[in-house]
């Protein structure tokens, strides 16, 4: 008798490929390199089962926690901001960076609302993931060198952000990366890296939280049984493996670039090109 797993339910993994999985996605959620076309391996090649959306949701809220954890400080100065905004009727600094992030998560939101039957069903398949895998790499790669070129940097602005934005869109396809595109797109406008990448991580909280959101009322529709403490665990995996990526990337940043990651991103589309091949 063939048996089924409901919506939400994450039975079907067992231990050892739970932390993997919330380890990886905890690696990749952050560095430019695609957490998909790293999911995909496990799933596709290896024949592991799907982890459930349950399990989904899990490690999305463990990278969740760990940017807000690393950008308290950040986060803080901003409520404050807006706090005193309202108190003294008058728009500061903090308000225009919290309407920037909001504008700019617009276009990913539309995005993922309305592509998002198309994107499953259709683009996350080997080739697909190799292929774009492989073009935003070397966008990545150009901008980074474009940068060294460039004498003067821009400050953040609106333009810029919505800009971003709508590079961000492109996040849902597999093997894009997320913070790869709009790191990419801020390195190309004249943002030095580090401005680039904290807008990127800053504009990670409310996208990975209105996913939540979003697999969070699917997953309370359902009724499937729900393993707590295997959520629990992978969230608290995630969380750390998320936190210590950004620590290290935003240290390294400016000491060694972003080629290392192009190299990487090269290696692993050919990878799966060869998986797809073979």
């Amino acid at each position: 008798m063939e048996e089924t797993v409901a919506a939400g339910e994450a039975p079907l993994i067992d231990w050892f490929q739970a932390l993997l999985l919330a380890a990886l996605q905890g690696l990749t959620e952050f560095l430019p390199i695609s957490s998909s076309a790293h999911l995909v391996i496990p799933s596709l090649v290896l024949g592991w089962p799907d982890q459930g959306l349950a399990f989904d949701i899990a490690v999305h809220v463990g990278t969740l926690l760990a940017v807000i954890v690393y950008y308290r400080r950040d986060l803080m100065q901003l409520a404050s901001g807006c706090r005193d905004a309202v108190r003294f009727r008058e728009a500061n600094a903090e308000t225009q960076m919290v309407l920037m992030l909001a504008c700019a998560s617009v276009p990913v939101a539309v995005v993922g609302m309305a592509g998002v039957s198309f994107i499953e069903d259709q683009l996350r398949t080997l080739p697909v993931i190799a292929t774009t895998t492989a073009i935003f790499g070397l966008l990545l790669g150009y901008a980074d060198r474009y940068t060294r070129r460039v004498s003067s940097n821009r400050g953040l602005t609106m333009p810029i952000a919505l800009m971003i934005g709508m590079a961000q869109a492109l996040a849902p396809v597999p093997g894009v990366s997320r913070s790869g595109v709009t790191i990419t797109a801020g390195l190309l406008l004249d943002l030095d890296r580090q401005t680039a990448a904290r807008f990127s991580f800053l504009l990670s909280i409310p996208v990975i939280a209105g996913a939540g959101l979003v697999k969070s009322i699917e997953l309370a529709r359902g009724d499937a049984p729900v393993d707590w403490l295997l959520l629990f665990v992978g969230a608290v995996v995630a969380a750390l493996t998320a936190y210590a990526c950004i620590a290290v990337f935003l240290r390294l940043l400016d000491r060694v670039g972003l080629m290392p990651f192009v190299y990487y991103r090269m290696l692993l589309a050919g990878l799966l090109f060869w998986l797809w091949l073979a």
